[in-house]
């Protein structure tokens, strides 16, 4: 009886340890999953987020990255709206939009991720339109800037996708 107890205990902690590695590879699993998920999100939304404001549209196509709700209150998309964008009078051609995750977490069972971004765009294709020439100097014939900034962001499950909830925090960033 002795041997047939050590036996059964034998097996189940080589059971209990088997069952918690498989436990740890789907946790590491799906983590990994919504991670790339994420960076998609992160970096194609915000991409098409600068490529809006810089060609002065609307923004069609944005509710596949970012909520329906947050679209209304982002600022950059404002300047668009109020007709005070800096990048009207510029035909933009092409951009080096690069982005940089810091920080990301995401539980697999919840629906609600975090993450920090920095966003910097260094190179602006672009030239001033033909009836903006008399009215702007020539030093400003090249479009302006994009401001580097950093992020945090929330993003949740929607229907199986994610996407951007909310921008907070917009920090100044240097490279």
């Amino acid at each position: 009886m002795k041997k047939l107890r050590r036996l059964v205990w034998f097996f189940a902690k080589r059971l209990l340890l088997l069952a918690a590695i498989l436990g740890l590879m789907t946790l590491a699993f799906y983590f990994s999953m919504n991670a790339a998920n994420i960076f998609v999100i992160l970096k194609d939304g915000m991409a098409q987020r600068t490529l809006a404001v810089m060609m002065n549209t609307e923004g069609e196509g944005l509710d596949k990255y970012f909520s329906a709700a947050y679209l209304p209150m982002d600022k950059r998309l404002a300047l668009v709206r109020d007709g005070t964008n800096p990048y009207i009078p510029y035909q933009i051609t092409g951009i080096d939009h690069r982005l940089r995750m810091e920080w990301m977490w995401a539980w697999p069972w919840e629906d609600t991720a975090r993450a920090t971004i920095t966003e910097q765009v260094p190179g602006i294709d672009g030239r001033i339109k033909a009836s903006y020439r008399e009215r702007v100097a020539q030093e400003q014939w090249s479009p302006p800037r994009w401001p580097s900034a950093r992020y945090d962001v929330i993003l949740v499950r929607e229907n199986g996708q994610w996407h951007i909830r909310e921008l907070r925090n917009e920090r100044a960033y240097n490279p």
